[in-house]
């Protein structure tokens, strides 16, 4: 058997975990308002540059995990030297997808500008964390092991997220509220005619850069806290294997395990709806509820709930088993969306809503990714003679969570688009508003109906993943 995981290796390789949704969520909840009210491009373009950019990291992911797989081993592993090279990179790209070089930038060299730093940051994401969620199967250990430091990099990737948001939230939050008392209520337009005015336009895009280079610093820190804490360990849990694959041979294999592939699916669908809630939640609130200038306190409410709630997601997995939780956790967000689709101007009935979500919004960080290391062994175990495709496997679920992203961000902006939203609109047209509605509330919930009826097929249970443990201790 492998020895034990050191806690403060778990606690190490959880902080690796900060950098993705550090630069994730300000990707989820902001770009949309910053496209569309700050950098000021057309609908259609700002959802050409999610859905595009999306697309490309997306195709990158699985490039990328392809390239890990084969890459030789190293002094400090495979899997660390991509994550230190893609670093620097990654920081320098975050901040100038939020910088405009001028403001008199045509609206095609804007779309030019923010798609191109869009997919070069996105490529040195998918550089970061493919080798960085695979090193799960590097750690060592045994699955209560694994289980746990899954737990510790959600519980950190959670609070990475809230303390994210927080910053970019208090740094930003203020400008927007300053744009929309720009209006004139009396008769739904701008005071000053047609524009915002210039120094209020600059003082917003100014605090969206100071915002990337805050989050930037502790993308750095949180790089060097895994290279000096982690250490790769293959052992038993990952063999060296006998055949070679070339890339296509890989993905027809793995995508031909079963468990795996409704994995992916139930996966795919839950992402997809809460992706879709969070990329319009700072919209909705803004232009529909009636909260322009509190969305960001109730967005750190639930992801404080989500942090906090780790631990007894993790508890109830380990009492009830995976698949219970994933299913009770997915139906809470539910019974939230409807209250909050529907009524306005109701800060405190909006907390207590968004509390539920986050308890929900736990699950979708914790479950789908402890369950993943069961089917990886499942599919060790019926193709032994398979190379280490860890890194394919993740890259594969990292591919279908930001595919989930992009297609989200590409269908509500595009929607917009389509209803005549323009960000010079104070009071929206009624097409709007009910596109926010129905992107809030039925939309989702359908996708997380969908996620559930796949989770139901899916093969591995308490005792299937039992059998597993003492099959690949066997093998070790």
């Amino acid at each position: 058997m492998s020895p034990a995981l050191p806690l403060n290796q778990g606690v190490c390789y959880a902080l690796g975990g900060a950098p993705y949704q550090l630069t994730g969520n300000a990707l989820g909840f902001s770009p949309q308002i910053f496209l569309l009210d700050v950098a000021q491009l057309d609908p259609f373009y700002a959802s050409l540059i999610l859905f595009l950019g999306r697309a490309w990291d997306a195709v990158a992911d699985p490039t990328v995990g392809f390239l890990v797989s084969r890459s030789p081993q190293r002094r400090c592993g495979r899997l660390i030297p991509w994550i230190i090279f893609s670093t620097p990179f990654g920081v320098f790209f975050f901040t100038m997808l939020w910088f405009l070089p001028s403001a008199s930038l045509s609206a095609s060299l804007k779309f030019f500008w923010h798609l191109i730093m869009y997919c070069l940051f996105q490529t040195c994401m998918s550089c970061y964390l493919v080798p960085y969620s695979s090193l799960t199967m590097f750690l060592g250990g045994s699955q209560g092991d694994r289980d746990s430091a899954t737990a510790y990099r959600m519980g950190v990737e959670l609070l990475s997220t809230l303390v994210g948001t927080g910053i970019q939230g208090q740094i930003v939050g203020s400008h927007h509220a300053s744009m929309t008392e720009s209006c004139d209520a009396a008769n739904g337009t701008l005071r000053n005619g047609t524009s915002l005015l210039p120094e209020t336009l600059e003082n917003a895009r100014s605090a969206y850069v100071a915002a990337s280079l805050v989050l930037g610093s502790l993308y750095c820190f949180s790089c060097l806290v895994l290279f000096l804490g982690v250490k790769e360990r293959p052992g038993p849990y990952s063999p060296l294997g006998k055949t070679k694959l070339a890339f296509f041979g890989s993905l027809r294999t793995i995508l031909g395990h079963g468990p795996h592939t409704r994995l992916l699916g139930g996966f795919l669908f839950s992402s997809l709806a809460f992706q879709l809630v969070q990329g319009i939640f700072a919209f909705f609130c803004t232009h529909v509820a009636g909260l322009a200038g509190s969305f960001q306190y109730l967005v750190l409410i639930m992801l404080a709930v989500a942090c906090l709630t780790i631990p007894a997601w993790q508890w109830f997995l380990v009492r009830f088993g995976k698949k219970t939780a994933v299913f009770l956790g997915l139906s809470l967000i539910i019974p939230a969306l409807i209250p909050i689709t529907v009524m306005t101007h109701n800060f405190l009935l909006h907390v207590f809503m968004v509390t539920l979500a986050g308890s929900s919004l736990a699950v979708l960080y914790l479950l789908p990714w402890s369950m993943l290391p069961d089917a990886v062994d499942n599919f060790k175990l019926e193709h032994p003679d398979c190379p280490n495709l860890e890194p394919f496997f993740y890259s594969l679920y990292v591919f279908f969570n930001k595919f989930a992203g992009g297609l989200s961000l590409g269908i509500s902006t595009m929607s917009l688009h389509f209803a005549g939203y323009r960000a010079t609109d104070c009071a929206h047209n009624p097409r709007v508003i009910l596109t926010l509605r129905i992107l809030m509330a039925p939309v989702p919930v359908t996708l997380l109906l969908c996620a559930m009826s796949v989770f139901s097929s899916y093969p591995i249970n308490e005792e299937q993943r039992k059998w597993i443990r003492v099959e690949m201790e066997a093998v070790g």
